[in-house]
């Protein structure tokens, strides 16, 4: 069976918009179970009320239904589209240091304090940002599928982070990063075995610990 490909709804965004709350960012990530790289978030804020929202971004949907030319063109009309866009990130040696769902939600707040306005509600892919940012918020599991500017956030991370990866590769064309982006596939292990690990991998992720180990 193939994946549903419905498209992301606004009924949460539309509940919080008509009870005042006119600037409502979804949130998502990109990277976290790379073996390589950043992991990399946006923050998106759609117009309030506008009816043109879902002809202004028909074939929004979560970013790994999504091809790379199709991310590309969508990226940039969600930038034409939104209010406001916001993009941090946490790279390798936060990572280490702090752990993958840490450094998540640290580049979550970055991609929040980015934000110009400020967002008064989010509502966030799977992460809980209590402790990090002080604004009423919603989180759920595979946001991407429940609301449009999730969605929207979800493509913006992603294609911020495969340019990112682009650039690395140019530094360590070695490891392939422009084709893999850093996730753990057959080229990508080969090349460990190869190469080793460079200062761009996640050195405290199980495989990369194994391989240093060996």
């Amino acid at each position: 069976m193939g994946v549903q490909r419905k498209p992301p709804q606004l009924r949460l965004e539309r509940k919080l918009w008509a009870a005042g709350c006119r600037y409502v960012a979804g949130i998502d990530e990109a990277g976290r179970g790379a073996w390589a790289g950043p992991v990399v978030a946006a923050a998106v804020i759609l117009p309030a009320g506008s009816k043109d929202l879902r002809r202004q971004l028909a074939g929004v949907l979560d970013s790994k239904l999504l091809s790379s030319s199709q991310r590309a063109k969508l990226a940039v009309a969600i930038r034409a589209t939104a209010l406001a866009v916001g993009v941090g990130g946490a790279g390798p040696l936060e990572i280490d240091r702090d752990g993958i769902l840490p450094a998540t939600r640290a580049a979550m707040q970055r991609a929040i304090a980015a934000l110009r306005p400020r967002p008064r509600h989010l509502l966030v892919d799977a992460v809980d940002l209590r402790a990090l940012v002080a604004l009423p918020q919603q989180r759920m599991h595979h946001g991407e599928h429940a609301s449009l500017s999730i969605a929207a956030a979800s493509i913006i991370a992603k294609v911020a982070r495969d340019e990112m990866m682009r650039v690395l590769d140019t530094h360590y064309p070695e490891y392939g990063f422009a084709k893999h982006k850093g996730y753990g596939t057959r080229a990508h292990q080969q090349a460990l075995r190869t190469h080793g690990a460079a200062l761009v991998h996640r050195h405290s992720f199980r495989p990369l610990a194994a391989l240093a180990a060996a």
